[in-house]
């Protein structure tokens, strides 16, 4: 029979120390431009957004083709002015919200390396019980083969 010598838990926690919070690290990191690259993002992708361009391009058309001629501000059928400034919003959003995306993917990758640390902690963890587990199970043996 061989001894193993089983690693303490303390060591294995000693040598992977703290278990670090990447959602924290990475909102710390952020320049304040790049929170707002982030919030709108958050923002575009909602539900809430979509209805309001919804609304707003309805009533927008509906207002320009309804409307008394007067008052109209986007001349019938061309709708000039309502393709500029949605253009404009898209060229505007869209850039702001790849940036959002590139920012959200380098999070995803630190909690992605957090999450494997973990796991490689655990691992070792898991290891150092199933050593002290055999050792006891010799220990237990021993003294089985004593008291026959």
């Amino acid at each position: 029979m061989t001894k193993h010598t089983p690693i303490p838990l303390s060591k294995i926690r000693e040598a992977h120390g703290i278990i670090r919070n990447p959602r924290r690290e990475q909102r710390l990191s952020f320049t304040p431009l790049e929170q707002f690259a982030l919030s709108i993002t958050r923002m575009v992708g909602t539900i809430g957004f979509f209805m309001v361009l919804t609304v707003w391009t309805i009533g927008w058309l509906l207002w320009n083709l309804l409307a008394p001629a007067e008052v109209r501000f986007d001349p019938a059928p061309a709708f000039v002015v309502w393709l500029f400034t949605s253009n404009v919003l898209q060229l505007i959003l869209l850039p702001l919200v790849m940036v959002g995306q590139n920012l959200e993917g380098k999070a995803a990758d630190l909690r992605a390396e957090a999450d494997f640390e973990i796991n490689q902690k655990a691992e070792q963890e898991i290891e150092a019980i199933l050593e002290h587990l055999e050792n006891q199970e010799e220990v237990f043996k021993r003294i089985e083969e004593k008291l026959k």
